[in-house]
């Protein structure tokens, strides 16, 4: 016996009509174990992220060529970016042409590289040789992680699931500081830092090797049957109707939005996380806590306040939606800036050398960026780009929107210390907090509201956007296809 796929109903609607297929975070766990496996990725890129800042320090110790050269510090810190960048913009590429989880695993051989030779990097040079390869890795699976979790989540919980991937990350960062911590007092103290990264590669490389392919993906290269044979696992037989019609549908949608770039993570970059992420140890000190290791313990309750709000956003993002969510934690990081702002400028008139009450000002300011941006502009911006885009260029486009990100990325970490440097930490500050005000504006205005939509609803705002709110869906060539298909899937 076979199913008739119904004629692409909305995911809203539908679940509406039929609740009990509504499906919860925890609600399947093999799409929750995909979604942790790919969320490695994530790890990697956090523990990149926020390893490099107490590694700095000691770095610094070992060669006084570093010590003597903020640009030094800022290249060691930002070449990681660059080879983000290059990764970021062939992980599209390699996301569209070989498939998510092939992907994945390149990244983990390239990353885990990377982490060898920075432990063994006998000059600085070596080590920013490392950090390019490190950073290639981090740049394809910055693409790949969001995009495989999204094409594998139900539309229902899509954010928070996507989110997940962005609570490994601050769950990266917040672990790199405590390996930090550990290891102060170990000879070798960043080599340990650094080459401990590749770990996790290694880790998520063997698990990727159990894990299905995107069935979104497989579905696009004509693969039709394996697709099915991933939904099946996911989905009962009567969703999984539904979920098939809304791929044939999407196939329809395919030329819209090939060159669109999402600036909303460019936004997330010019507005200061990184800045925190990367040199929050250094910005302690900046306010008068000379001591490593006290600089290192203020970073890591930074750093779990930043793990902990990414949980608080895994729950929002789906109840709340992407756009509220990104505003109200833009309202919150504006007035962060200020304070941060306002301490450093009063920290210098009052030429403190040891901390002081403007010092633990600086410290409040920090912990209340992350307070408010983990929740919202962390876990937002990586999944709108990943709903956006259409089937058949998401991988391309998330390869743009990426790109863009680590450029952003880049700029911030090459500059910071040169900018405060040359105009004083406060000023540095309140430029980013004007920053931060440009991006409320910008999600106002251009940001849509993608809560609970299927990707062809997504798909259908931007051409309504385009074309006027008169273009039809289209019906798939395909779809008289996929009674037989979808019997064969339930059969398996």
């Amino acid at each position: 016996m076979t199913l008739t796929i119904p004629s692409a109903p909305g995911s809203s609607g539908y679940l509406d009509m039929y609740p009990e297929r509504r499906m919860s975070y925890f609600g399947n766990s093999y799409i929750l174990g995909l979604t942790v496996t790919a969320g490695i990725g994530g790890l990697l890129f956090g523990y990149d992220t926020g390893v490099i800042s107490g590694a700095l320090l000691y770095i610094k110790d070992d060669f006084d060529v570093v010590k003597q050269s903020s640009f030094l510090q800022e290249t060691i810190v930002s070449m990681a970016l660059v080879g983000a960048m290059l990764g970021a913009a062939a992980g599209g590429w390699i996301n569209d042409y070989y498939g998510r989880k092939k992907a994945t695993m390149f990244a983990d051989v390239v990353f885990a590289a990377g982490a060898i030779v920075m432990a063994a990097a006998p000059d600085p040079y070596v080590l920013i040789a490392g950090r390019f390869l490190v950073g290639l890795g981090v740049g394809v699976a910055s693409v790949t992680a969001p995009v495989y979790i999204a094409e594998a989540s139900p539309s229902e919980v899509r954010g928070g699931l996507v989110s997940t991937n962005v609570l490994m990350i601050t769950g990266g960062q917040f672990l790199s500081y405590l390996i930090n911590s550990a290891f102060t007092q170990v000879p070798g103290t960043w080599r340990w830092m650094l080459g401990v990264s590749g770990v996790p590669a290694v880790v998520q490389f063997v698990l990727m090797m159990f894990m299905p392919e995107s069935p979104r993906w497989l579905f696009m290269k004509n693969r039709k049957e394996e697709a099915i044979q991933v939904l099946t696992r996911m989905y009962d037989i009567s969703r999984l109707a539904d979920e098939i019609d809304h791929l044939s549908a999407a196939e329809e949608e395919e030329k819209q939005r090939k060159h669109t770039v999402s600036y909303l993570e460019a936004f997330q970059q010019f507005t200061g996380i990184n800045t925190v992420m990367y040199y929050s140890p250094t910005i302690v000190q900046m306010a008068g806590f000379h001591s490593n290791q006290l600089a290192l313990l203020l970073s890591l309750i930074v750093a779990a306040m930043n793990a902990a709000g990414t949980v608080v956003g895994i729950y929002f993002i789906d109840h709340c939606g992407r756009k509220k969510l990104a505003l109200s934690s833009l309202c919150g990081v504006i007035i962060s800036l200020i304070i941060l702002s306002v301490s450093f400028f009063k920290q210098s008139d009052a030429s403190s050398s040891d901390g002081g009450l403007y010092g633990w000002l600086a410290v409040l300011g920090l912990a209340l960026y992350i307070a408010f941006f983990a929740p919202g502009m962390g876990p937002v911006p990586w999944t709108v780009n990943s709903e956006i885009y259409p089937q058949q260029y998401r991988g391309i486009c998330g390869g743009m929107s990426a790109t863009v990100n680590w450029i952003s990325n880049l700029i911030v970490a090459q500059t910071f210390l040169s900018v405060a440097e040359a105009a004083g930490t406060g000023v540095t500050f309140l430029i980013l907090a004007g920053i931060a005000v440009l991006a409320a504006v910008f999600v106002i205005v251009f940001v849509p509201e993608t809560q609970g939509l299927t990707f062809s609803e997504v798909e259908q705002i931007w051409k309504e956007r385009a074309w006027g709110k008169n273009s039809d869906w289209g019906s798939s060539s395909e779809s008289n296809d996929m009674d037989g298909l979808l019997e064969q899937g339930s059969q398996s």
